[in-house]
């Protein structure tokens, strides 16, 4: 099969996720009659949540994996909830780092139940397991009321199981989407564009993109400068809207 077109790395993918959810918040933050804002934001989530399945599929740490996502979304609350409620505390919403844990955690959690099973154990019974896994952290991302909540977390399963099927994500999505969030949330299905076009290459070193895993102090810098974007431009939207 000819795979030319794949022309996005996962450095790219990120830099879409990125610019398109720092639209996003502009419009919510400073621009809250502009839905153009929003729309183009809806792009943002479904990329976030591709990188989270291959970066579980791929990490060579899962626990480390988990505690930063965790650690980030502690660091993001206050700056979450000031961007939007201006509030130091507001316990009515998460920030999607909160959505993004639950959904690792829940994707390990499946990974480590299937794993122990029996070799007996039949399909249905797996099946029937996972499917209560994903209830419980649909329901646990509700009572949170996390960003995007159980749909959130119904979409990262969705991703997980049907990896590489990229139509069949799409129907689902517009499934979900619709019934959680409505029509609005129908534009994030461009974000299967540049999925589409992901050649499976990672990260950014040396000032360049390139091929394969990141290694050294570029690598290191660039990750956690990817993590630590959500909060800082939250601080600094906040910081515009009450000047």
């Amino acid at each position: 099969m000819n795979t030319n077109y794949k022309c996005i790395n996962g450095f790219v993918l990120k830099m879409i996720a990125i610019i398109t959810m720092l639209i996003d918040h502009i419009g919510a933050v400073l621009f809250p009659g502009h839905m153009l804002f929003r729309y183009i934001g809806r792009i943002a989530f479904p990329i976030f949540i591709f990188l989270l399945v291959e970066g579980f599929l791929h990490t060579r740490n899962i626990r480390k994996y988990e505690l930063r996502l965790l650690l980030f979304a502690l660091i993001s609350e206050i700056p979450f909830d000031l961007a939007f409620d201006g509030v130091l505390v507001e316990l009515d919403s998460q920030n999607v780092f909160v959505t993004l844990f639950l959904g690792l955690v829940m994707l390990d959690l499946m990974q480590q139940t299937r794993a122990r099973m029996s070799m007996t154990a039949k399909k249905a019974q797996k099946i029937a397991i996972e499917i209560l896994i994903l209830l419980a952290f649909m329901l646990i991302a509700n009572l949170l009321e996390t960003d995007y909540s159980a749909g959130g977390i119904l979409l990262i399963w969705v991703f997980y199981r049907l990896r590489g099927k990229n139509l069949q994500i799409a129907f689902w999505m517009w499934v979900i989407t619709g019934y959680f969030f409505g029509m609005i949330e129908w534009f994030c299905l461009i974000a299967m564009i540049p999925i589409a076009l992901y050649n499976g290459e990672r990260g950014f070193a040396g000032g360049r993109i390139y091929s394969g895993q990141a290694s050294g102090a570029a690598a290191i810098i660039t990750k956690w400068a990817f993590y630590l974007f959500y909060p800082v431009h939250l601080l600094i939207l906040h910081a515009i809207s009450i000047l």
